[in-house]
């Protein structure tokens, strides 16, 4: 179904993402710093993917073509975020790239996971493709905020992790340029992740 991109609609996760979600947020995973690795990873995906796009629509690259994934801490507000000048996403591929799990793997993922035998291993989480939702580990409440390369519409989406997201337009300016940009508002037990010192470190180690 096509979204009116005019106005913000909230909708329900389908059910294997809330049964995902849940995980997510009660760390399954010991290693909680697994969210930075996949926030880069799909950042990087998404230059990859404007690169490949750019082959046969070079305009799409403008006047900054060269890949970039920036990674920022807002301490005050207890935020940090992750951003790319990929291909970014419209509203419709907001929603079905992170309200949906439109992958085969995923329940045996889960089911892995209450098996107990994913939990010591955290590549498992990039292998079956849900790595986004491993930011709920840190945060109470994620921002998604993208404009797709070409587009003169941004959208934000927006979630809790508690069983629904909204997606909204927002003015050009509130968003990148190009690209997608994750706004992680922290938990209190994970405000460390704005510490220089822990995110310089953490980002070389989980980008390698």
């Amino acid at each position: 179904m096509t979204m009116d991109t005019k106005t913000a609609e909230t909708r329900t996760f389908e059910a294997d993402v809330s049964r995902l979600l849940h995980m997510m947020v009660h760390s399954v995973y010991s290693d909680r710093d697994v969210f930075l690795r996949e926030l880069i990873s799909n950042a990087a995906d998404a230059c990859e993917k404007l690169r490949f796009e750019a082959v046969s629509r070079p305009e799409l690259l403008g006047d900054d073509p060269k890949p970039r994934i920036t990674i920022a801490a807002d301490p005050d507000n207890k935020q940090l975020s992750v951003e790319d000048n990929g291909i970014g996403m419209s509203r419709d591929e907001m929603a079905e790239a992170l309200g949906t799990i439109a992958r085969s793997g995923t329940r045996a993922f889960m089911e892995r996971v209450e098996a107990g035998k994913a939990a010591e291993d955290t590549q498992l989480i990039g292998q079956f493709g849900v790595g986004f939702y491993s930011a709920f580990m840190v945060a109470d409440r994620v921002d998604v905020i993208s404009r797709q390369a070409g587009s003169d519409e941004a959208f934000r989406w927006s979630s809790d992790g508690k069983g629904t997201y909204e997606i909204a337009p927002i003015p050009l300016e509130a968003a990148p340029r190009r690209g997608t940009r994750v706004v992680l508002h922290l938990m209190e037990d994970a405000t460390s992740y704005t510490t220089p010192y822990r995110l310089e470190g953490l980002a070389k180690s989980q980008s390698g």
